[in-house]
């Protein structure tokens, strides 16, 4: 299946193939893979991310942004760290088997000195393609949230609707394109919804992130989303995956 994706911010048009340079080599014939990261502690206001010690971007992440899309880097086990950007210091550090022309998701979450990578394999070249459908998944990275009800609804009802622990990451789910509704609720410090419209064929990531009854606008519970790319009409093509421009965190 062909898989439309959005690219990284600092990169041009990529096509993954077992020649594909990755973006921390220079070496055709490197076998590669994709990364897309996210920052998604509230206290950490500027971070880097290193791949086995290579910076996987030029410039630091802040809360809430992320790489652009999938960037390609080397296949194969890397040793995974984030830093704060001024001092340098790593805050986490994981070791992660990046498969050959797969597409991962970063996401690091945390606050108050406990922080982790969440590593997926989000799995798109697994997606099939229909009318009238799109893909939706969700990160929980709210601090503190004590298994909140996460629900995601759209014209027919609901397609998900579940307790969802800290830094769980949900798989992609089919949905009807147009409005959908998305809540996350604990009853008390954790009020937080919005609607969202999904085009046809189109794959999002939502991100639930902020501290639990902050006052403070940029750091309260908050819902935002990404695409992740579009998948190809022939679901039964098998020709690589090609990527078009940068997508930026929808905040309204």
């Amino acid at each position: 299946m062909r898989v439309i994706l959005a690219a990284g911010a600092l990169f041009s048009v990529i096509v993954f193939s077992s020649c594909l340079k990755s973006n921390d080599n220079n070496n055709p014939g490197t076998p590669a893979s994709g990364l897309m990261a996210f920052n998604l502690s509230p206290d950490k206001p500027a971070i880097g991310i290193a791949l086995s010690g290579s910076n996987l971007t030029n410039t630091a992440l802040g809360y809430t942004n992320y790489t652009g899309g999938y960037l390609n880097i080397y296949s194969g086990s890397r040793t995974v760290q984030a830093y704060d950007a001024g001092s340098g210091n790593a805050f986490t550090a994981s070791d992660y088997n990046f498969e050959q022309n797969k597409y991962y998701s970063l996401f690091i979450a945390g606050k108050d000195s406990t922080y982790r990578n969440i590593i997926v394999n989000d799995q798109l070249d697994s997606l099939p393609s229909a009318s009238g459908k799109a893909y939706i998944r969700y990160i929980n990275a709210v601090p503190d949230s004590s298994r909140p009800l996460v629900t995601v609804s759209d014209k027919a009802g609901s397609v998900i609707s579940e307790n969802a622990d800290f830094a769980s990451v949900s798989g992609f789910i089919e949905i009807n394109t147009g409005d959908a509704n998305i809540a996350i609720n604990n009853n008390n410090d954790i009020q937080a919804t919005r609607t969202i419209t999904l085009e046809e064929r189109k794959v999002y990531t939502i991100l639930f992130s902020g501290i639990p009854g902050s006052t403070d606008t940029t750091q309260s519970v908050q819902i935002k989303y990404i695409e992740n790319g579009t998948l190809d009409a022939d679901s039964t093509a098998q020709q690589g995956v090609s990527a078009v421009s940068p997508r930026s965190v929808k905040t309204n």
